[in-house]
């Protein structure tokens, strides 16, 4: 799968690029324990999310697009101090982020008092095969970012000619500090766009006896997961 990736190019020199998602985890999954005592458990240890394969897989899929600059946030202002060079495309935006008029989630369940929508521009474009779209989600499990963004699909094989734009909730508004260079902002993950088919019904006996087979194994060995059926 191939993921075409364009900016201005007087921006390439400088712009931080698109990373995949496996290179981009938090420090906070690295450094977390892989076991930790469960008071559920009278104490004994117990393995944590580190050691949970679709957790983390999750996390390492597709790739992440980027803040471009250091943005500080203090007493609810956003700035920056981005040296952004004369761009050859006079359309293109020159700020890292923007804002969104707050009735355009009015009758949401994002409405929370006076929360901002915020925006981050992107300065790439972003081209797929054709027949696949790109789902672009707040990055997976990481809650610790102090906004949420907000879920899309783009038919990325058909609309590639300018970036696409990420909108979020800005969750924490007594946030102090700086937003940093290259931290991630958005999650995007190819998906064909095929039609699904549900196919419902119960076990047969040979569906009912490999299920039970797996269950006492996944209950008597510790990684069976990760050491057989993991792709």
């Amino acid at each position: 799968m191939r993921v075409r990736f364009r900016c201005d190019p007087n921006l390439l020199a400088s712009l931080s690029p698109p990373v995949p998602a496996r290179d981009a985890l938090p420090d906070w999954l690295r450094s977390m324990p892989g076991m930790a005592a469960s008071d559920m458990h009278d104490g004994a240890p117990i393995r944590t999310v580190k050691q949970c394969p679709p957790f983390v897989d999750a996390m390492m899929q597709g790739f992440v697009m980027t803040l471009p600059c250091d943005v500080q946030v203090r007493d609810g202002v956003l700035s920056w101090n981005w040296d952004v060079p004369a761009l050859a495309t006079g359309t293109h935006p020159r700020a890292p982020m923007s804002f969104h008029a707050a009735a355009q989630v009015e009758g949401t369940p994002f409405v929370r008092g006076e929360q901002l929508v915020v925006k981050f521009n992107s300065f790439w474009t972003i081209r797929l095969d054709p027949g696949w779209s790109l789902l672009v989600s707040h990055p997976v499990n990481r809650d610790d970012l102090p906004f949420r963004l907000l879920s899309g699909l783009v038919d990325a094989d058909r609309f590639h000619e300018v970036g696409i734009l990420f909108p979020a909730i800005w969750l924490a508004p007594g946030f102090e500090g700086v937003l940093p260079r290259g931290m991630p902002v958005a999650q995007c993950i190819p998906v064909r766009r095929d039609a699904l088919t549900l196919d419902i019904g119960a076990f047969d006996a040979d569906e009912q006896a490999r299920y039970e087979a797996t269950a006492r194994i996944l209950t008597e060995e510790t990684g069976h997961y990760r050491r057989v059926t993991r792709a």
